[in-house]
C-alpha cells in the first residue's frame, strides 16, 4: 500500500461507516445499562451490557478522529489546504448549528419532561429552547442558554482539530517526511504513542471529567487530538501502515487481553481500594493497560480493514452500492440518529414489550427512520446544505471515495 496523491482508500470509507453503526448500536445500549447518565433510561437495565459496551468505550470515538486525520492528510495531496478547510467548515459547522437548532430538540425536551422539569408542548418548548435569555430550565443552563449539541459534540471537536492540524500543516508535514521518521520502525513508534497516552491518563483524566463541553474537556481534548494527529502522520508512512496490516492479528490479541483485565477489574476480581488509597504504580499499571486497549484497537481494526476492504466491492457490496450510499448518507444517519432512538424508545416505553422485542423494535425504527430522514434530506438543496451534504447533485453516477467528509 502507498499513499499516491489520487489512491482511492475504501477501507477508510468502510471503516467509518462501521463506525458510525457501532455508534448508533451504543446509544440504544445507553438505554439500558444503569450506571451511565443519558436522557432517558428504560426500566429494565443490563449490568452484562454494559460490560459488553465498555468493549468499545475506550476507543470508538479515537478510531473516528484517527481515520478523519487520515482522510485529511491523503486529501491535502490534491486539495489546497485553504480549500480543505473550506470544506470542513461547510461540511460540519453548518450540521452543527442546523442539529443545535433542530435535531437535538426532541432529545432534551423529552429528557426534561421524563424529569418532571416542563409542562408538555413542544413547540412553546422549542421557543424558550432558542431564546438565550429564557428563564426555562435555569439550573441547566449554558453560556447561551439551552442550546446544546449533546450527540453531536464530535463536530466542533473534529473541526478544531482540523483548523489546528492545517494551520500547522507545514511542520507536521515536515516532520512526517522527515527520513528519520520515515525510516523509523512501526514497532518505535508504536512505543512512542502508548506513553502518550499514558501520560494523558495520569495527568488530566481525574481532574478534567468528560464534559463534550469543548472549553473544559481538557482530558478528551489529550486523547482525541493526539489521536487526530497520531491518524495525520501515519497515513504518510506507508511502511507503518503496511506493519500494521501485518501485524492485525497481535493487535487484536493484545486488544481482547486488555479487555479482558478491564472487565475483570471492573468485577473486583483484583480487589478494590478507594481512589485515595490507589499507589501511583498501581495507576501506573492501569494506565499501561488503558493505553494499549486503547491503541491496540485502533490499529487492530485499521489493520483488518487495510487487508480486507480496500477495494470497491465485496462479496456483501458486489457493485459497490451499499458503499456509495453510505458515503454519502453517513452524516445525515449521524445526526438524526440519537434524537430518533429517544422519539422511538419514548413512544414504545408505554407498551411494555419484552425487552429484547423492544431492543429489536428499536434498531429497526431508529434505522427505518435515519433511511427516511436522508431520502427527505438529499432531495433538497436547503436541506443538503444543512445536513452536510454537496448542495447541487452530482452530474454523473459515478461512484467516488469520500473519506474527507
Amino acid at each position: 500500500m502507498t499513499t499516491t496523491p489520487y489512491q482511492r482508500h475504501y477501507d477508510l470509507d468502510w471503516l467509518r461507516t462501521l463506525a458510525f453503526g457501532l455508534l448508533i448500536l451504543y446509544h440504544i445500549g445507553m438505554y439500558y445499562v444503569a450506571d451511565w447518565g443519558w436522557h432517558i433510561k428504560s426500566d429494565v437495565t443490563s449490568e452484562a451490557l454494559q460490560n459488553l459496551m465498555i468493549l468499545t468505550n475506550q476507543w470508538r470515538m479515537s478510531l473516528l478522529f484517527f481515520i478523519s486525520a487520515m482522510a485529511l492528510a491523503l486529501a491535502q495531496q490534491r486539495s489546497s489546504r485553504l480549500g480543505l478547510f473550506g470544506l470542513r467548515s461547510n461540511r460540519l459547522l453548518i450540521p452543527l448549528l442546523c442539529g443545535m437548532f433542530i435535531v437535538v430538540v426532541p432529545q432534551v425536551y423529552f429528557e426534561a419532561l421524563s424529569q418532571q422539569l416542563i409542562e408538555p408542548g413542544y413547540l412553546s418548548f422549542w421557543w424558550q429552547y432558542i431564546n438565550p435569555n429564557t428563564e426555562l430550565l435555569r439550573d441547566h443552563h449554558s453560556p447561551i442558554g439551552l442550546l446544546t449539541w449533546n450527540h453531536l459534540w464530535f463536530l466542533p471537536y473534529l473541526w478544531c482539530y482540523s483548523a489546528l492540524v492545517l494551520l500547522f500543516a507545514g511542520p507536521l508535514n515536515r516532520l512526517a517526511q522527515a527520513n528519520w521518521l520515515q525510516a523509523l520502525p512501526g514497532r518505535y513508534a508504536f512505543l512512542l504513542i502508548v506513553p502518550s497516552m499514558m501520560v494523558v491518563w495520569l495527568t488530566l483524566r481525574a481532574h478534567f471529567p468528560s464534559t463534550h463541553a469543548l472549553l473544559d474537556d481538557w482530558y478528551n481534548h489529550g486523547k482525541y487530538m493526539l489521536a487526530f494527529v497520531g491518524g495525520y502522520l501515519f497515513a504518510q508512512q506507508g511502511n507503518w501502515w503496511q506493519q500494521v496490516i501485518r501485524c492485525r492479528r497481535y493487535f487484536l490479541l493484545a486488544a481482547l487481553l486488555c479487555y479482558c483485565l478491564i472487565i475483570a477489574d471492573r468485577n473486583g476480581v483484583f480487589g478494590s481500594l478507594p481512589d485515595n488509597e490507589i499507589s501511583f504504580v498501581l495507576r501506573l499499571v492501569f494506565s499501561v493497560v488503558l493505553s494499549l486497549n486503547h491503541w491496540c484497537w485502533i490499529l487492530a481494526l485499521v489493520g483488518y480493514a487495510g487487508r480486507y476492504l480496500n477495494r470497491p466491492t465485496s462479496k456483501l457490496d458486489k457493485d459497490g452500492s451499499l458503499l456509495h450510499y453510505s458515503n454519502n448518507a453517513i452524516l445525515p444517519w449521524y445526526m438524526l440518529h440519537q434524537t430518533l432512538i429517544i422519539v422511538f424508545a419514548v413512544w414504545l416505553k408505554p407498551l411494555a414489550l419484552p425487552v429484547g422485542i423492544e431492543a429489536i423494535a428499536l434498531i429497526v425504527l431508529t434505522c427505518l427512520g435515519c433511511w427516511a430522514g436522508y431520502e427527505l434530506i438529499k432531495r433538497f438543496w436547503l436541506s443538503r446544505w444543512l445536513f452536510g451534504l454537496k448542495v447541487k447533485l452530482p452530474a454523473s453516477s459515478g461512484r467516488k471515495s469520500t473519506v474527507m467528509q
